[in-house]
């Protein structure tokens, strides 16, 4: 729906600029490939900026798709949802903060949760998507 869009959108807009931060406050080179990614945000960047590590898991054979598993989830902490917004996807600010920041490390990538510890599941589940590896673009000086 609308509102779980808007809170993605949200998220990106976080992701884009959170990704300048993390490079700068941590020694992490450039990333070799997908799974070495995924696990920086589970383990780095979900530590720096939300004080937990999530695990990975659930790779696809290809390696394009995973899983992020966050056994605690401080986004949910204080939250709960009244039964009139069942359908709200809270944490997709999540998921628009992963998005935002891979796409500016040349990363296109969905992300959705698709497990909730607000909905009464175990553990929150993001579903990472790899889409494309996008090409560096360089602009030569017109002058």
């Amino acid at each position: 729906n609308e509102i779980n869009k808007q809170l993605e959108k949200m998220g990106y807009n976080i992701g884009i600029r959170l990704i300048d931060e993390f490079l700068a406050k941590t020694s992490i080179s450039r990333c070799q490939d997908f799974k070495e990614t995924a696990e920086v945000i589970a383990k780095v960047a979900f530590k720096m900026f939300l004080g937990i590590s999530g695990n990975v898991s659930n790779w696809s054979s290809d390696g394009t798709q995973c899983s992020i598993l966050l056994d605690d989830n401080p986004m949910t902490d204080f939250v709960e949802l009244p039964e009139n917004l069942a359908g709200l996807s809270y944490c997709n600010v999540l998921c628009g903060v992963i998005r935002g920041a891979l796409e500016q490390v040349q990363m296109k990538v969905e992300a959705k949760i698709v497990r909730d510890t607000l909905k009464g599941d175990e553990v929150s589940e993001i579903r990472l998507i790899l889409k494309e590896l996008m090409q560096e673009e360089y602009h030569a000086d017109d002058d």
